[in-house]
């Protein structure tokens, strides 16, 4: 019988655990993909208690706390911290296999060496004990981030930030880099002029370029992005339902942007239309400064109207949708290869159905220019769990090459969120020795250990150009 996370966790042969503990484990964190505050880094925040570190913003946790019957005073209401932190200790038992049962316990084992379970029993201790550590200089976010063996993070920004958090960092010459990425979802958002326009004020401002017409817009933004490199940041981010790939001319594009400068409300046609324009604009852009673009397609937000009106985005509402997405990308990739305007590109898939849709049409658009171009990314959001790991990472092995593959990163909030690259690590590993022991694969640690350190690492090392 093994013991629970004891060192060959998710290990379940030899193979494996060489492959882990030699080839894997000891490798830096290249975090090219996540939501962690920059002001936070920047200020080096001591967090004042287990609660603010863990639970703020955490809408994992939430979900999971709502589904055992926990009111939202002691979720994101008013409760006192430590009664939010109990109901929480009350509820991780519940949360077996679920993957927040394993990243729960890990990341008490990991940066606070605390080896009990967190019950309703345990609560107070860990509550108080971890509360205690986190007011040391050793446990500020900096200092948490050393800890984790972090090398590089990539942040994830709107084009009208300041990134004077970013300025300030670099100043500090902190000793993992921490660059911006372009998120330009906003400039995108069309469907409410009013909240559209006032974003687009927002830009003129900060531009310096007044916006009237559709090239002021795009002067607006390429000015701003010009800023983001200059920066460091080397990738943009997309977080969209689907592609985008309406048919279009300048002229109606002018023409809808005028629209909307006038207040006026769009059609659902000219929505899309909009959007197309403004998708191929970001990605052409990105083409011209050798940037990498990443595509997060699927989800379906917001879903519960009521909550959405008390709460607002982002606090757990959000689910898998089931958009019909091969041929809008299909024509999206074809259109910017077509125009030899196509960068490298990373797409993460929510629905589970997809995977293998995905890693076929991806493939259809690398052109022998990089290595690992086109990249089916990682198992995002609800499949950043075994099960999905595992299934994004078979339909890649089956379909392409998951030697070229840039691995993990955690699309976290948290600073404690680390040990998701070593749970997604001993999957990996654990994938690959049980093929070594299988006969499936050589039992050859050169190769194997290659694929398993270049997949961890070195892939992503290689991949960005940072």
């Amino acid at each position: 019988m093994k013991k629970f996370l004891d060192e060959n966790f998710l290990l379940s042969n030899k193979a494996a655990e060489r492959l882990f503990h030699d080839y894997s484990k000891d490798l830096p964190i290249i975090d090219y993909h996540c939501h962690l505050p920059p002001g936070e880094i920047a200020s080096d925040r001591k967090f004042e208690n287990l609660t603010k570190i863990w639970l703020d913003g955490d809408h994992y946790k939430w979900r999971a706390m709502r589904a055992n019957g926990i009111p939202e005073e002691y979720i994101t209401g008013n409760a006192p911290d430590r009664e939010k932190f109990r109901v929480w200790a009350k509820t991780t038992p519940e949360t077996l296999r679920n993957p927040l049962y394993h990243w729960t316990h890990l990341e008490l084992k990991r940066y606070f060496g605390i080896d009990s379970l967190l019950n309703e029993n345990s609560a107070d201790e860990i509550y108080d004990t971890v509360s205690a550590m986190l007011q040391k200089s050793e446990f500020s976010v900096r200092s948490l981030m050393k800890r984790a063996n972090v090398e590089l993070v990539c942040t994830t920004d709107d084009p009208i930030d300041s990134l004077e958090n970013h300025k300030k960092i670099k100043d500090d010459n902190f000793s993992i880099r921490v660059i911006p990425t372009w998120r330009p979802d906003k400039a995108m958002a069309v469907e409410n002029t009013k909240s559209y326009n006032s974003y687009v004020d927002s830009l003129e401002e900060k531009s310096g370029i007044k916006i009237d017409q559709i090239d002021d817009l795009y002067n607006a933004l390429k000015k701003r992005q010009d800023f983001f490199h200059e920066m460091g940041c080397r990738l943009s981010d997309h977080g969209i339902e689907n592609f985008y790939a309406e048919e279009f001319n300048d002229k109606e594009i002018e023409n809808i942007f005028k629209k909307i400068r006038n207040g006026e409300n769009l059609p659902e046609v000219e929505i899309l239309k909009f959007k197309s324009a403004l998708l191929i604009f970001f990605a052409e852009q990105d083409y011209e400064k050798n940037w990498t673009q990443q595509f997060h397609i699927g989800a379906i937000r917001n879903n519960n109207s009521r909550m959405f009106a008390k709460l607002g985005a982002d606090h757990g509402y959000d689910s898998i949708g089931d958009f019909s997405i091969a041929k809008p990308m299909s024509k999206f990739f074809d259109r910017l290869a077509k125009n030899d305007k196509l960068t490298k590109t990373i797409v993460y898939n929510l629905n589970p159905r997809d995977n293998e849709l995905i890693a076929t049409m991806i493939y259809n658009f690398n052109d022998g220019s990089v290595a690992g171009k086109m990249q089916f990314g990682s198992g995002w959001w609800f499949l950043d769990q075994k099960e999905g790991m595992i299934n994004q990472m078979n339909a890649l092995s089956n379909l392409g090459l998951l030697s070229k593959f840039v691995g993990m990163l955690t699309d976290s909030r948290s600073f404690l969120s680390y040990p998701r690259h070593e749970y997604f690590r001993r999957i990996l590993c654990n994938l690959v020795g049980t093929d070594m022991e299988n006969g499936e694969i050589p039992y050859d640690f050169d190769i194997a250990g290659k694929l398993v350190s270049d997949v961890s690492y070195g892939n992503a090392s290689g991949y960005f150009g940072f």
